[in-house]
């Protein structure tokens, strides 16, 4: 037993227990697996992991989809209690998915927390790697699926650079030093290096 976790068979399980916020994310992760792969990235990464600090925002990557995939997703989160700020109807909304750009769900009567829908496909060479390399948590019986853990410090540390991303990333060296990688550090600093070139 680590400090606050454990690690086995390739899934790290956090020590403690669900908050508002993981509720909010299982809900919309339960829908949204029905339809599509997924991996949440960035905030709430090490706020999972035990960081305390506010997010109004959950990043989600999700890869290219066909309209008719997207109704069916955008019609279940509605059922589901959802809204897009995008628009009432998947038409709409699909609009900015086909263009790449980014949309955003909340709970009815609700604008925070919102999932943040970040459409990629393998043009997006980092996202899409990290995408197809995810990390397997599980809080409790929420199991859900992150980015390898060096990946996603290394991305806040290179790519993001605010002060809540280095923090987040000091987070995660700190939380997991028993289990970090130095060869997966060097893998994947060139793949991100590569993108931003």
């Amino acid at each position: 037993m680590a400090k606050g976790y454990t690690f086995n068979k390739g899934l790290i399980t956090i020590q403690r227990d669900l908050t508002e916020l993981d509720f909010f994310v299982k809900k919309f992760i339960d829908v949204l697996k029905k339809h599509s792969d997924y991996l949440i990235v960035s905030g709430f990464v090490s706020i999972s992991t035990g960081r305390v600090r506010g997010t109004e925002d959950i990043d989600l990557l999700v890869p290219i989809m066909s309209k008719e995939k997207f109704k069916d997703i955008f019609e279940d989160l509605k059922k589901n209690n959802f809204w897009c700020y995008q628009g009432d109807n998947y038409d709409e909304a699909y609009g900015y998915i086909n263009q790449f750009s980014n949309i955003r769900f909340a709970e009815k009567g609700e604008i925070f927390p919102n999932i943040e829908f970040i459409p990629i496909d393998q043009t997006k060479k980092a996202k899409w790697f990290e995408f197809m390399h995810p990390q397997r948590i599980r809080i409790k019986d929420f199991e859900f699926k992150i980015p390898q853990i060096e990946f996603e410090i290394l991305y806040k540390e290179i790519v993001l650079k605010g002060k809540k991303d280095i923090e987040d990333a000091r987070h995660l060296r700190t939380f997991f030093l028993d289990i970090l990688n130095p060869d997966k550090f060097k893998d994947y600093k060139k793949i991100i290096q590569n993108e931003i070139e």
